[in-house]
C-alpha cells in the first residue's frame, strides 16, 4: 500500500483536545489498553495528516510530536470509516497489540518490496485468525517471536493455512518497515526477539521452516529467480560454513535466577516510579516493558523458555507467591493488579547496568554519529562590490580592472595604495587625506546632498568610496547582484492570541521553502505552511506553528547558515 509515495500528502495539523480524547478512548477500547499504555501509545501533541496512496485510497496518519507515524487508517471501502491500525513504530513499543504471524526472513524482504504473504510462507502464528482480521507479520526466529515488521489483514481463516498443499494469500500486507509511511518517521533498529505471548493460542508451526527453495519462491506469490544466499536449518536460521563461538550454556536454574533478579531490578527502578493508574497491567506488558529491559547487560540471550518456569505465567505466579506482586486472571487474561517495591527482597537488591541502559547509550551514540555525518559545512557568504558610476575613474586611475568584484579588504588596499602614490596623505595628520586635490578621488568621494570637505578621515573616505560602488554578494563562490540580506526569523501573533514563527530571506542561501517546511514540521513538531511574499521577486515565507525561534535557528545552523546571517525578531514570551 505504501510501496510508492502517496500522490497527495496534506500538511500535518495538531489534533484538537476533544478529537484526541475520542481517538484515545476508541483505541483503548479496541485494543484493550490500560490508561498507562494508552497514554504511551496515543500521546498528547498528536498530529494528523491526510493522504491519498498511489493506488487512489484515501487515508489518515497520526504522528507523534517527534514526527514518527504511530497509527493509520485506510478508507478502502470508501465509507469514511477506515479502521485505525498501529504502525510498525507503535508495534515496536507494544508488540502485543496485534496477533502475530511469522515467516522466514527472506520472505520479509519480499514483503517490504510490495508482495503479500502467501500461505506456504506462514511458519507459526499466535492466535486463530478470521478473514480481514488485522495481523502483525514477524520474521521467524528460534529465539522467540521476532519484532513486528509488517501490518496487514488475514485474507482467509487460519484453519485454511494448515490444510494439505494449501496455496493462496494468507495476509494482505498494508504497511511494512522501510516503506513510504515508515520513512515519515525517524527510523531505528528493530528490537530483539521476544518470548511467545503468555496466552498464545496458536503458536504451533503450520509449515516446516526448512522448506525447499522452490517453495520459498511460492511464499511471496510470483517472485521469480529467488535464491537463498545460505541454506536454512529446521528452525529457519542461517547456517554458515563456520559457526560463530556460542555463548556459555546456562542451566535452567541459572536462567530463572537471572530473570528473578531482573524482576527485582524492575521493581526497584521503573515500577516503583509508575504513575497512579498504571495498574491493572497486562502480564505481557509487565514482562516486555519492565522485566526484559531490566536483564543484566550481559544476559541478552536469557529466555523464559530456558528457565525452570518455561513460560511467563508460571514465572509471575511464582513471584506472586513470593509476595513481589499481585495477579488476577480474568477471562483467561493474566493481569498484574499491584506490585510491592518495599518487599525485603527488593530492598536487599543491588542495582546494576541493564540491557535497557546499554541500548539507550547505543542509540544515543548512533544518533550523535548520524548527526555528525549529516552536519553540513558552513555556507561561505561574502559581501563584495563592483566599481560603478563615479568610482570607475578611481579604479581606472589606480590601474585596476573595473569589471571585477572586490572585497572590503581589497577596496581598502586599492584606496591606500592610491592615496600613498599620489601623495594625498596629510603630512601632519596621517589619518587624514586630501579629498579635493585629485579629480578621480574627488569624484569618487562626491555624494549628492553632502559637501565634500577639503580633508577627510581616511576611514570615512573609504566608506564613501565603497558606498558609491555597486553592491554584490557571493554564496559558496557563486556571485549575485545586490547586497546580501540575512535570513529573518520572527514571531508574530495571529488571530488575536496564537503565535507563529515566520522564516524568510533563505533563497539566497540555496535553501528551498518546501524542504524547510517539511524538515521544520519534524524538528519543531508543529504544523508548517509555505506562502508567497508580496512582490514579484520577494520570494516565499515558511510558517511554523508556535514560538519556534530556537528550533528554526538550530535547523538553519545545521544546514550551514552562519549565525551572523540569521536575524531573529520578537522571540520574547508573551506576558
Amino acid at each position: 500500500m505504501f510501496k510508492k509515495p502517496p500522490t497527495e500528502l496534506k500538511t500535518a495539523s495538531p489534533l484538537r483536545s476533544s478529537t484526541h480524547r475520542k481517538l484515545k478512548q476508541a483505541l483503548a477500547a479496541q485494543y484493550k489498553l490500560t490508561p498507562e499504555v494508552a497514554s504511551s501509545l496515543i500521546p498528547t501533541g498528536l498530529l494528523s495528516r491526510a493522504f491519498v496512496t498511489h493506488s487512489g485510497v484515501h487515508g489518515l496518519v497520526y504522528l507523534a510530536a517527534e514526527g514518527d507515524p504511530l497509527w493509520f487508517s485506510l478508507d478502502e471501502d470508501k465509507n469514511g470509516e477506515g479502521e485505525v491500525l498501529p504502525t510498525v513504530y507503535t508495534l515496536w513499543k507494544d508488540p502485543s497489540l496485534l496477533p502475530a504471524v511469522t515467516t522466514p526472513k527472506v520472505v520479509i524482504e519480499k514483503l517490504v518490496g510490495g508482495a503479500d504473504l502467501m500461505i506456504p510462507g506462514v511458519v507459526a502464528h499466535t492466535n486463530p485468525f478470521k478473514p480481514s482480521q488485522p495481523a502483525a507479520v514477524s520474521a521467524y526466529t528460534p529465539a522467540g517471536l521476532g519484532a513486528p515488521l509488517a501490518v496487514g489483514r488475514a485474507v482467509c481463516s487460519s484453519d485454511a493455512w494448515t490444510a494439505h498443499d494449501a496455496h493462496g494469500k494468507a495476509v494482505r500486507v498494508l504497511h511494512t518497515v522501510h516503506d513510504t509511511l515508515w520513512e515519515l518517521g525517524r527510523g531505528g533498529d528493530e528490537p530483539a526477539a521476544r518470548p511467545w505471548p503468555v496466552e498464545a493460542s496458536g503458536g504451533e508451526e503450520t509449515h516446516d521452516a526448512s522448506q525447499q527453495e522452490d517453495e520459498v519462491v511460492e511464499l511471496v506469490g510470483g517472485v521469480d529467480d529467488v535464491k537463498l544466499e545460505q541454506p536454512e536449518n529446521a528452525l529457519g536460521a542461517d547456517v554458515s560454513d563456520e559457526e560463530e563461538p556460542s555463548a556459555p550454556v546456562l542451566s535452567p536454574e541459572e536462567v530463572s535466577n537471572i530473570l528473578h533478579t531482573s524482576l527485582l531490578q524492575a521493581l526497584q527502578t521503573t515500577l516503583v516510579a509508575s504513575p497512579p493508574g498504571t495498574f491493572p497491567m497486562p502480564a505481557s506488558t509487565l514482562w516486555a516493558a519492565h522485566v526484559l529491559p531490566a536483564r543484566p547487560a550481559d544476559a541478552s540471550v536469557v529466555d523464559i523458555k530456558s528457565s525452570t518456569h518455561k513460560n511467563v505465567k508460571t514465572f509471575l505466579k511464582a513471584a506472586a507467591k513470593e509476595g513481589l506482586l499481585k495477579l488476577k486472571e480474568t477471562k483467561g487474561d493474566l493481569v498484574v493488579t499491584a506490585v510491592h517495591p518495599t518487599h525485603p527482597a527488593v530492598a536487599a537488591h543491588r542495582t546494576y547496568t541493564t540491557l535497557a541502559v546499554v541500548d539507550a547509550k547505543r542509540e544515543k551514540a548512533a544518533a550523535r554519529a548520524a548527526a555528525a555525518a549529516q552536519q553540513t559545512e558552513e555556507i561561505a557568504v561574502a559581501e563584495v562590490w563592483k566599481p560603478f558610476g563615479p568610482t570607475l575613474g578611481l579604479f581606472v586611475a589606480a590601474g585596476h580592472p573595473t569589471d571585477k568584484l572586490y572585497t572590503a579588504t581589497e577596496i581598502k588596499d586599492v584606496f591606500n595604495a592610491y592615496v600613498q602614490t599620489r601623495n594625498l596623505v596629510n603630512a601632519h595628520e596621517q589619518q587624514y587625506v586630501h579629498a579635493l586635490v585629485d579629480d578621480a578621488l574627488a569624484a569618487a568621494l562626491a555624494q549628492k546632498g553632502n559637501e565634500t570637505p577639503e580633508f577627510m578621515v581616511r576611514e570615512d573616505a573609504l566608506r564613501r568610496v565603497r558606498a558609491g560602488m555597486q553592491a554584490w554578494h557571493t554564496v559558496n563562490g557563486v556571485s549575485g547582484k545586490g547586497a546580501m540580506a540575512p535570513i529573518v526569523v520572527s514571531v508574530k501573533i495571529r488571530q488575536g492570541r496564537k503565535a507563529c514563527t515566520l522564516l524568510s530571506g533563505f533563497e539566497a542561501f540555496g535553501l528551498r521553502a518546501d524542504v524547510l517546511a517539511d524538515e521544520l514540521r519534524k524538528a519543531c513538531a508543529g504544523a508548517t505552511s509555505v506562502a508567497p511574499l508580496p512582490g514579484k521577486t520577494a520570494g516565499e515565507e515558511v510558517m511554523v506553528q508556535g514560538r519556534q525561534i530556537k528550533g528554526v535557528t538550530a535547523l538553519l545552523a545545521a544546514k550551514g547558515v552562519p549565525p551572523q546571517w540569521i536575524r531573529t525578531e520578537g522571540g520574547g514570551k508573551k506576558k
